[in-house]
């Protein structure tokens, strides 16, 4: 099992090389690094060929390995798809996680799961072709992965070494806070390879004009939000979870340094959790 850090905030809050980007990650003490290969990420799509293994040495230099990328993938036609695959491959990465299907609204889901499931086919067999697995995330909102019920039937019937489920507890408890959550986790165990962490809490506001109360979700520390950590590390342990777990770390109304000790407190609050579990993480 191998615990890293999502680089997406050190770019954006930090705006962070790469080369200082690693140094802060070892510092704090991942294993290694889940890097953006995205518009606006670490490394464009446009020019993974050579940008990619570059950024994979500089880690690897601090010590630091990436077995995970994060992508926008969602069709295995659209340009530089068999680019991503083949290089992250060359590198060694196991795990792309792929980009997001929007929501299009109400009576179009069916539609939608057949469009979807007939582009995982294309992705599978370039996850099949260069040995590599890729993840689709459980994602909140409007999103067709907000339901991990609705993800299980886009993986259904393919080869979780090739297609996996990239759960995120954080947003599965948003959208399934008591027990859905869980059943959605048992569900989709036969796929879940790679985990997301991070925890969130619903705030009340008050609408100015319209006068009326809202609910908003809200990053907030590992264990001040709504997950039940332990629970969710329990099942992974009962399903025989030992693949990558990725600290997210979105906190966006923060500095550099106080993301930094955040992220360096929810990284020791998280080995607590999986240590009594997992010894040697």
């Amino acid at each position: 099992m191998q615990i890293v850090m999502f680089s997406k905030m050190l770019k954006e809050i930090g705006n962070l090389t790469i080369e200082k980007a690693g140094d802060q990650i070892a510092k704090l003490g991942f294993n290694g690094v889940d890097l953006t290969v995205r518009a606006r990420g670490y490394i464009l799509p446009e020019e993974v060929t050579h940008k990619l293994p570059e950024a994979i040495d500089t880690l690897k230099s601090k010590g630091l390995m990436v077995p995970m990328i994060t992508t926008n993938i969602t069709s295995a036609s659209e340009k530089y798809a068999d680019e991503i695959f083949r290089t992250a491959s060359e590198c060694d990465v196991k795990f792309i996680k792929l980009g997001y299907w929007r929501y299009e609204g109400f009576g179009k889901i069916r539609k939608q799961i057949k469009a979807i499931r007939r582009s995982l086919i294309g992705i599978q067999k370039l996850s099949r072709e260069y040995n590599i697995t890729a993840g689709i995330h459980t994602h909140s909102g409007s999103f067709v992965t907000a339901s991990p019920e609705v993800l299980y039937m886009l993986l259904n019937g393919f080869d979780p070494e090739f297609l996996c489920a990239y759960i995120d507890p954080g947003h599965m408890v948003v959208e399934g806070g008591r027990s859905g959550w869980e059943i959605g986790l048992d569900l989709l165990s036969d796929y879940v390879r790679i985990v997301a962490v991070k925890d969130f809490g619903w705030f009340k506001i008050i609408d100015p004009h319209a006068g009326e109360v809202k609910w908003k979700v809200k990053t907030v520390p590992l264990g001040e939000g709504l997950v039940p950590w332990s629970r969710v590390f329990e099942d992974l342990k009962r399903i025989g979870f030992d693949g990558v777990i990725s600290v997210h770390s979105e906190y966006y109304d923060v500095d550099l340094d106080e993301l930094l000790r955040r992220t360096r407190r929810d990284l020791e609050y998280l080995r607590r959790i999986i240590g009594s579990l997992w010894r040697g993480i």
